[in-house]
């Protein structure tokens, strides 16, 4: 009950803080007689590393089309802070009109706002989606045209497949891996499936945990070590990516390495990420709601999957092996391929790395 009144309690104060923004904006153009500029609002559903550099790459993309924050246009920040609740309402809130155009990151995001906003009184661009198609708010996979004239966006599938097939190589003898996930997130439904999928293939047992909210993380995962779990998975979850500070602590007490497809910050601990450049991704997202403010028609644009337009990213951390019961290792081949590698001397950007190579 506290929770659930704190969560409340958050939600309202960022909305007020929120009216209070705008408020004093309109105030401001008012006193001043100035030309209107466009107003711009971004939604993320929780504080990540990879919603935040989405999100920066949002902001820097509408800067590309000539829309820089506080000159020509004016963008207001949104944050959920990982309850579907506050979403809810932000949603509402920056649907009533007053927005020119809406950006939500991720795939919670872009269903709260297109809920909120089925009647189209503000034109709505998502990014950082990993699937849309399944997201529930009127796309259709065989026709890319076939969307709400309001609504549209750019999508991505993370490469599940291939961290899988990555663990395998560092680790030949793995059989259990495990999972925590969100069932009510359609994209952690998505990639869910899909690791399911490169499991069965690969000879692995993926045992699931599911989780509904940050504050059932540590009963999950002690779940998945109690059924012998070898090494942890982190899929496009953002519940469970909220939590991943959490998860990689209870890994590291366990001796069980962590794998992902959300690149973060390459010294938290996991054992390697591999995904793509997210800030790339939301750049691509912010240039198409540039080209929205330009005048050009959401409805005659696609719905289209940039994941060959991104950049690939795949960290790999040395340090992680430190500890860990089974014998993990990482070949040459696959530290000379990353983007990023972390050892025992630091971080090293990598601009000759090669995500093609760690499948060789």
């Amino acid at each position: 009950m506290l929770f659930a009144i704190k969560r409340l309690s958050l939600g309202l104060t960022l909305i007020a803080a929120a009216s209070g923004i705008l408020l004093l904006m309109d105030l401001h153009r008012r006193a001043g007689g100035a030309q209107r500029v466009p107003q711009v609002a971004i939604l993320q559903q929780a504080s990540t590393p990879g919603l935040d550099e989405g999100v920066r790459g949002m902001i820097a993309g509408l800067e590309a089309k000539g829309f820089r924050d506080g000159e020509t246009v004016a963008i207001v920040r949104y944050n959920a802070e990982g309850d579907a609740a506050t979403a809810n309402a932000i949603a509402r809130e920056i649907t009533d009109g007053h927005f020119d155009l809406v950006l939500t990151s991720s795939t919670p995001s872009l269903q709260a706002v297109a809920n909120a906003n089925k009647d189209g009184r503000t034109i709505h661009v998502f990014g950082i989606v990993a699937d849309p198609y399944v997201a529930g708010v009127g796309l259709k996979r065989e026709n890319p045209l076939d969307h709400p004239r309001h609504l549209v966006g750019q999508s991505m599938f993370l490469p599940v497949d291939q961290a899988f097939e990555l663990a395998r190589k560092l680790y030949p003898g793995v059989k259990r891996v495990g999972v925590g996930w969100n069932p009510a997130e359609a994209n952690s439904r998505r990639f869910t499936a899909a690791a399911r999928e490169v499991c069965e293939k690969l000879g692995i047992e993926l045992l699931e945990a599911q989780v509904e909210n940050t504050s059932g993380i540590v009963e999950a995962f002690n779940s998945l070590f109690a059924r012998d779990a070898q090494a942890i998975w982190m899929g496009g979850d953002v519940t469970v990516s909220a939590a991943a500070d959490t998860i990689l602590r209870l890994a590291k007490r366990a001796r069980i390495p962590v794998f992902s497809i959300l690149p973060g910050s390459p010294e938290r601990g996991t054992l390697f990420d591999m995904g793509v450049d997210f800030f790339e991704a939301g750049k691509l997202s912010g240039e198409l709601a540039g080209r929205i403010l330009q005048g050009e028609n959401p409805a005659t644009i696609a719905i289209r999957d940039i994941v060959t337009l991104v950049p690939r990213r795949l960290i790999v951390n040395r340090r992680a092996l430190m500890g860990l019961r089974d014998p993990w290792r990482i070949p040459e081949g696959v530290a000379r391929s990353a983007t990023t590698l972390v050892d025992e001397s630091g971080v090293h950007e990598q601009t000759n790395g090669n995500q093609d190579a760690a499948r060789q």
